[in-house]
């Protein structure tokens, strides 16, 4: 939920309640600034250009479930700009209410998407997965009803703000499950450098002449361009409109970026660069 119309002040912007892994990455990414929660994606990218906070955390991908739907759809509509990415990793923790312990467990409530993560755990000590909206929202709910037997799979952030204990850490069947987000912002600083090199982010749509997509792309490889992300997606619900969202390591100033995004530009109808930012880990 937005605050009002209240003067920009430090904040920046997430979906879900607080504790959510969103809420994580804020505190990571920008510990000295006040997160502020927000009901939807949309809701976070409004909060920022109506001046409620100054930044966005939206997330984008996790290398379990794959991309986060509906994001790369509003990225281009935002008005903003990215500046920055993070990197969470995800770890799914156990919470219960003050004085209960593992063996009290009998139904554990997180998102969706979490359950199936923990699914192991899950099965080896008997505990039915619940599902919840949010998995913020699922520790609050278990400390409103303060039953021993029900627990909450969420971070350990939520169990700190929901006043709940860590029963089990760490809890999830595989232990590499990681999620990129993308910091927005009304402003931009195209002037620097990071040091792991730079990323930039930009969604384009082809011609429609035979070989269209091969020929766009043809000049990455030629000037030796490392394009890290392609993505498609439909446009306006045709089959026969498509965008393609993609990231490349480099900067626009670079000469060689600057070629490929030239032979890009010839081969289609529209090209808009998202954002120019520092990559926050080296790309392989």
């Amino acid at each position: 939920m937005l605050h009002g119309n209240d003067p920009m002040t430090h904040r920046i912007a997430f979906q879900g309640e607080p504790g959510a892994y969103s809420h994580e990455a804020c505190r990571n990414a920008r510990p000295d600034m006040e997160a502020l929660p927000c009901r939807t994606f949309e809701d976070v990218i409004e909060a920022v250009r109506r001046g409620e906070a100054e930044l966005a955390m939206l997330p984008v991908e996790n290398t379990t479930y794959g991309r986060v739907a509906d994001i790369h759809r509003l990225l281009p509509h935002s008005g903003l700009h990215i500046i920055d990415e993070a990197f969470v990793r995800v770890h799914i923790n156990l919470l219960g209410v003050p004085g209960a312990t593992l063996d009290d467990i009998r139904d554990a409530y997180s998102h969706l998407v979490l359950l199936p993560q923990c699914a192991g755990f899950l099965k080896q000590h008997g505990i039915t997965g619940r599902v919840s909206p949010d998995n913020a929202r699922a520790a609050r709910e278990v400390a409103e009803r303060g039953d021993k037997s029900h627990a909450a799979l969420a971070s350990e952030l939520a169990g700190e703000i929901y006043g709940l204990n860590v029963l089990a850490r760490h809890i999830e069947d595989t232990d590499n499950n990681t999620t990129r987000f993308l910091v927005m912002s009304r402003e931009t600083d195209d002037s620097r450098r990071g040091d792991f090199g730079m990323i930039t982010s930009f969604v384009f749509e082809v011609r429609s002449i035979p070989a269209a997509l091969y020929k766009a792309l043809g000049g990455f490889a030629t000037n030796g361009v490392n394009m890290t992300k392609l993505e498609s997606y439909m446009l306006d619900g045709s089959f026969s409109a498509t965008q393609f969202y993609a990231d490349i390591v480099g900067h626009p100033e670079d000469a060689n970026v600057r070629l490929a995004m030239d032979e890009l530009n010839h081969f289609t109808t529209n090209v808009e660069i998202l954002g120019v930012y520092p990559a926050a880990q080296p790309r392989g």
